[in-house]
């Protein structure tokens, strides 16, 4: 795991290099895309890039990490809504070339298992962005989620749903109550996972990711055993890093073995 500490304004671009080293390698990659605060500079950052013909996505495709059951189609806060309104319509991905998991599904479990084989078929996640919920959770997988978990129906935690009320007008009783979600399984299988969290409220969260014990209290820490992860903090979300000047010094260096 390679832990990043850079100024907030500088995480979207230090992300846009990775996915662009990446297509210029291989311009049918295939990206794992979040929603929330935590990418949003990374997809400005990414579709300055596209706006300035350096990079391109026409090639590439992609899959979201989860989606509310039961919100209309189009619904403001529908992840699917989200994304094209954060990323997708602002870059040049082709038609068709993102999915995400259906919330309004009539089998949700049927849909669950086709996401998986979908992302499958693709040749899976190259590149997975993933945020961290103060609670340690990623995607969907709430404290308690196994380790081995696939793309399923979850129901939320109520920390999760207190957390996301900002996006229903701060009307918790709006937050749907279930999602649907890929798994831990699901995610562990992208080659490159790359994490990003800012701000005091997920010092806590960061430091059990990175330092604390691999345990399903702490969902995110299963990425301790993913062979390349990438997180990156601010300092105040570092704050809780007891290796942080390490961690600092190991990235100073890292041009040295490049």
């Amino acid at each position: 795991m390679e832990v990043v500490i850079a100024a907030e304004d500088t995480i979207g671009d230090l992300v846009a290099d990775e996915i662009a080293e990446l297509l210029e390698g291989r311009p049918d990659a295939v990206l794992g895309l979040a929603t929330g605060s935590s990418p949003l500079r990374i997809y400005d950052a990414v579709a300055a890039r596209v706006g300035r013909g350096e990079t391109s996505l026409a090639r590439a495709r992609a899959f979201t990490l989860d989606e509310y059951v039961g919100l209309a189609p189009g619904h403001p806060c529908s992840y699917r809504t989200v994304i094209d309104h954060d990323f997708v319509s602002r870059v040049d991905f082709a038609p068709g070339a993102v999915r995400g998991p259906d919330g309004n599904a009539p089998d949700l479990f049927a849909e669950c298992r086709a996401y998986d084989a979908a992302i499958a078929s693709a040749g899976g996640v190259d590149l997975q962005i993933l945020g961290i919920g103060t609670d340690g959770h990623i995607a969907f997988n709430e404290p308690g989620s196994s380790f081995a978990s696939r793309t399923r129906v979850k129901t939320l935690a109520a920390q999760t749903r207190i957390d996301n009320a900002r996006f229903f007008e701060g009307d918790v009783e709006a937050v749907p109550t279930h999602c649907l979600t890929q798994g831990l399984g699901t995610i562990m299988e992208a080659r490159h996972i790359v994490l990003v969290a800012t701000g005091a409220g997920k010092a806590e969260a960061v430091h059990q990711l990175v330092e604390g014990a691999v345990s399903a209290r702490w969902p995110a820490t299963i990425l301790q055993h993913h062979a390349r992860v990438t997180v990156l903090v601010d300092d105040v979300a570092a704050a809780r890093l007891r290796l942080a000047d390490y961690y600092r010094h190991a990235y100073a260096q890292r041009h040295l073995v490049r």
